[in-house]
């Protein structure tokens, strides 16, 4: 029980400073509550249907088809599928993550991996638009030209890092 406790000191800290800065009508503390509110009820709506999603990702798409194209012995094409994925991601990080790991445990590569979760940052479709309506095409264009290099390229640096080290992940397998 001890250990429970510790483990979770800064949570509990968290809500008790919380509630004493609540109930002492501290305005910084009524903010902090209503963005903690809404955060979790977003999270309450979204999460399950991304876990759905992701289930039927699981079941649906064939190990052996996720090796073929996004593992070891993909192609550079891998990146263009990937930049397609990351693309249709919608919910940000929420279903990026999520998505990341059943990649993982499929077999796709740890730079395919790792260029899936800073492309879905970057080049989501609704954010896209979003952009380009109020900066401009140009912008856009231009962010995405730089953008995509970069996390292409940090994500294999970051792979033959990785594999220097040899680090493992419980998703890596033996």
């Amino acid at each position: 029980m001890r250990s429970n406790i510790r483990k979770y000191y800064f949570i509990i800290a968290f809500f008790i400073s919380l509630l004493i800065t609540f109930f002492t009508k501290q305005q910084l503390a009524v903010a902090v509550w209503n963005n903690f509110y809404s955060f979790f009820l977003t999270m309450i709506k979204f999460i399950p249907a991304v876990f759905i999603l992701i289930g039927l990702f699981d079941v649906w798409v064939d190990k052996k088809t996720i090796k073929k194209h996004l593992g070891n012995n993909s192609s550079p094409l891998a990146y263009i599928w990937i930049i397609m994925l990351a693309a249709t991601t919608v919910g940000g990080l929420y279903v990026a993550f999520p998505v990341a790991a059943a990649l993982a445990k499929k077999g796709a590569r740890p730079r395919i991996i790792f260029s899936y979760l800073g492309l879905a940052a970057v080049c989501r479709i609704p954010m896209t638009l979003f952009e380009a309506t109020y900066l401009g095409y140009t912008f856009t264009a231009l962010r995405w030209l730089i953008s995509i290099p970069l996390i292409i390229g940090s994500s294999i640096c970051l792979e033959k890092l990785l594999k220097k080290t040899n680090f493992k992940t419980e998703l890596s397998g033996p």
